[in-house]
């Protein structure tokens, strides 16, 4: 059974404050605009939409590996449309703005779980915030190489 404390309702209420600092980040507008724009340019999806179709084509020769006849081609067309897709000025600045909010949510949660304790693991998916502490997991106090304190 669940009792609501004072305590945690503040604590709710502060997760509920910083929720909406963050969506009035810069990072958050930039990521908005961002997605906007790119959502509303017309050659930025076409580009996507050919590479999800090569993409799906591209699975579909990898079941049979380099011995399917169309390999090499299906690859480099994937290879080429990636790379027009990465290069393209509105995707480009999307993926920016999405790794900078990817970014500063490992860094709360990383200062959230560290305010706890140090040995709190914090799934950031960064192996720059991953490789700052054990994060409990090593069970050998830190001869393992990784930072204990």
């Amino acid at each position: 059974m669940l009792v609501a404390t004072v305590e945690r309702l503040q604590i709710l209420d502060f997760a509920e404050e910083l929720g909406k600092m963050i969506i009035q980040s810069d990072v958050a507008e930039q990521y908005r605009r961002s997605f906007y724009y790119m959502k509303r340019d017309e050659k930025a999806q076409q580009l996507i939409s050919r590479f999800v179709q090569l993409k799906e084509r591209y699975e579909e020769v990898q079941r049979f590996g380099k011995y399917h006849p169309d390999y090499k081609e299906v690859t480099k067309q994937v290879r080429d449309a990636k790379r027009e897709l990465d290069l393209y000025e509105p995707i480009a600045a999307f993926k920016k703005a999405e790794k900078d909010m990817q970014l500063l949510l490992d860094e709360i949660s990383t200062i959230i779980g560290r305010a706890v304790s140090e040995n709190i693991k914090v799934p950031t998916g960064n192996p720059y915030f991953d490789s700052l502490s054990c994060g409990g997991g090593c069970g050998v106090g830190g001869t393992c190489g990784c930072r204990t304190k």
